[in-house]
């Protein structure tokens, strides 16, 4: 900023006018107004109601525009100006004194005085000292951390003029300085007011009270939007002692010009929120909601996933099933209906298959012994089952060669089996049991296995030899499915293919199916992820009415305050300046939100596998569910700063 040397007019207008419609209608204002203003001169604009006094300060402090028109300051032609070009007028030139103080309430004294320098780029602890001193000087260093609540008008006053000063205030203008106060305050303000002057300052004041414009060097009177009489102006238009008033102070170089720091705008944005924590509240809900749901449905959704495949990998991703084909899917006219133990043996011979078991299950079976009665299931089952099937022993052996040939009586149990019909403690290897009230040995006892992938509890079986169980418990002479394991890195999908074509050729037609247990995986992971999807689809749709409740809130606070905004304008801010204060609160209300939502998404799902339900925890749940809310408050957040930036600062004052 440069200051003037009174050689070129300070304020220059040229047959400006204001017109508003109304009704449809044009009402002009300012007719035509031209009048110029040097440096160092005190200027009361005089007249009543209506005349258009306060339509004329507004343009002189470049808050309003010329309808037609030229308006200079400093020779810059200011209707050429943009926004921002304005607000950078506002900052570095005026100082506002309005008649209804126009503090925000919200802040205290050293706040509110602070506020133009927070907009030219003064760190707090700069803005602080300035502050400070300016009230100090006017007679308020008690009063430093008082709010505008807590002080009288003229106090308030007072505050006002401190903050009209903060950047130099080149040029005062005070609005009806006077009008709220009482006489001696009045006098008081007065007063002041001429010591800026003497000071250096460029004072215009807009006032109806004769005796207040009296006190002026320079009175202009206005009616109907017409000067009628502009006394002691000087005919060189320079005021006789600019030249020699010493302008100490005025003069304040902005620091930033790009803007408002990040740091100012998150710490209006904490203000803000704090101020207003009702509010805030109801919009944190949303979006804590929104994010709870994603993390919580991801992490259900991932742990249903994990359980599903960690089941399928307990049976053995290197497994191959075969199955017959159901009854009313086979070729008309087949003979070769069944899984036979000559398919087991030819299977055998297949290069790439380690191990072969052909089974026989039946339904529930009665097995007791002694006192202790239960209902179990059985499988009738070959050697290779603890290979094929991963599945070790706790104790004592599994049955042999010699014991399927020979149909023995022999049982292997599952550990559920085993615990109900033994005692704790008690070994059942070399013990009787009635299995449909024919005896059998037990000969060993099975580690526990676990629930399968449909949720049944796979311990809950007795495996006897397929040849015992065609025997003794089911009476049929073919299995009821054949499971293949792979020997180690074979190629699974060849595999099948040959075992596909060899059953081909042995029934002559494809009464029987093929299954994979490493293509199962992966339609079960499919199917799962698209399952998830969709659970994180649902909860997204929620984080996406929580972003709707930001924007809806954010509009309605920018409703609100309005006059808010309209106070910030009058001290220089730009419209990215309001831009980023709004958008940062939105930012803050989502990140907050977002960071609560995560912790509550995750003590849910903790809830939930409490009571049992498979859950898999994960960071990259919580970084998406962030992510989106950022996303959210940014994109929510827009449009009602937007509409905040864009607000007239005349109208954005006279709002209530």
């Amino acid at each position: 900023m440069t200051c003037t040397n009174g050689a070129t007019p300070l304020l220059e207008l040229e047959a400006v006018s204001r017109i508003y419609m109304q009704g449809g209608e044009e009402l002009e204002v300012l007719k035509g107004l031209s009048m110029t203003i040097h440096s160092g001169e005190f200027v009361a604009i005089m007249g009543q109601s209506g005349s258009g006094k306060t339509t004329l300060m507004n343009i002189l402090g470049c808050l309003d525009r010329p309808s037609r028109g030229y308006y200079r300051v400093k020779g810059k032609d200011v209707t050429l100006l943009d926004a921002d070009e304005l607000s950078t007028l506002r900052r570095e030139i005026f100082g506002f004194v309005f008649q209804r103080y126009n503090l925000l309430m919200g802040n205290n004294a050293v706040d509110n005085v602070g506020m133009p320098a927070l907009y030219a780029g003064f760190n707090q602890e700069e803005r602080r000292t300035r502050a400070a001193a300016l009230l100090t000087r006017l007679g308020l260093a008690q009063r430093l951390d008082y709010y505008p609540a807590q002080l009288s008008g003229g106090q308030q006053q007072r505050v006002s003029i401190a903050r009209a000063l903060m950047n130099g205030g080149e040029v005062i203008l005070a609005d009806e300085p006077t009008g709220a106060l009482d006489s001696k305050s009045g006098a008081e303000m007065l007063d002041l007011l001429h010591e800026l002057h003497a000071a250096g300052h460029t004072v215009i004041l807009i006032t109806h009270d004769t005796g207040v414009a009296d006190r002026a060097g320079r009175v202009i009177t206005l009616r109907d939007g017409v000067i009628v009489s502009d006394t002691a102006a000087v005919a060189t238009g320079k005021s006789p002692a600019a030249s020699t008033r010493a302008v100490e102070g005025k003069c304040i170089p902005p620091r930033n010009m790009a803007g408002m720091s990040f740091a100012a705008a998150l710490g209006l944005a904490v203000r803000s929120l704090k101020d207003n924590r009702f509010r805030t509240a109801l919009t944190l809900l949303g979006i804590i909601i929104g994010v709870a749901s994603v993390v919580a449905m991801l992490a259900l959704g991932n742990g249903a996933k994990a359980k599903i495949l960690a089941s399928i990998e307990a049976m053995g991703s290197d497994l191959i099933t075969i199955q017959p084909m159901p009854r009313h899917t086979r070729a008309a006219g087949s003979g070769h209906l069944r899984l036979t133990d000559d398919d087991v043996q030819e299977l055998r011979r297949i290069p790439g298959v380690l191990a072969v078991v052909g089974e026989d299950r039946g339904s529930m079976v009665s097995v007791r012994y002694k006192e202790a009665d239960y209902q179990a299931s059985y499988i009738g089952t070959g050697v290779d089952k603890p290979l094929v099937n991963n599945w070790a022993l706790a104790s004592g052996e599994f049955f042999s060669e010699r014991d399927v040939a020979s149909s023995a009586p022999v049982a292997v149990l599952g550990q559920t089996v085993a615990e109900q019909l033994f005692p704790a403690g008690t070994d059942p290897v070399g013990a009787y049991v009635l299995i449909q009230n024919m005896p059998f040995q037990v000969i060993g006892v099975l580690e526990a296995k676990g629930a399968s992938i449909t949720g049944t509890d796979q311990d809950d079986v007795v495996l006897v030899p397929v040849t015992t169980a065609r025997l003794r418990l089911q009476g049929r002479r073919y299995v009821h499915s054949i499971t293949i394991k792979a020997a180690p890195t074979e190629n699974m999908t060849a595999l099948q293919a040959a075992i596909g074509a060899m059953l081909f050729e042995r029934h002559g037609t494809e009464d029987f199916r093929v299954l994979n247990m490493a293509s199962v995986m992966a339609a079960a992971s499919e199917s799962q992820d698209t399952l998830t999807m969709l659970l994180g689809s649902i909860a997204a749709i929620s984080l996406l009415v929580g972003g709707i409740g930001v924007m809806n809130i954010m509009l309605v606070s920018v409703i609100e305050r309005t006059r808010e905004i309209g106070i910030r304008m009058a001290c220089g801010a730009r419209q990215s300046d309001i831009m980023a204060q709004f958008i940062t609160e939105a930012l803050m209300v989502c990140a907050l939100g977002g960071v609560i939502g995560v912790t509550a998404g995750f003590l849910a799902a903790f809830v939930a596998q409490s009571y049992g339900t498979a859950v898999e925890y994960s960071v990259s749940p919580a970084v998406l569910a962030l992510s989106c809310a950022f996303v959210t408050g940014l994109v929510f957040g827009f449009a009602p700063a937007r509409k905040a930036a864009r607000l007239d600062p005349v109208a954005a004052l006279a709002s209530e």
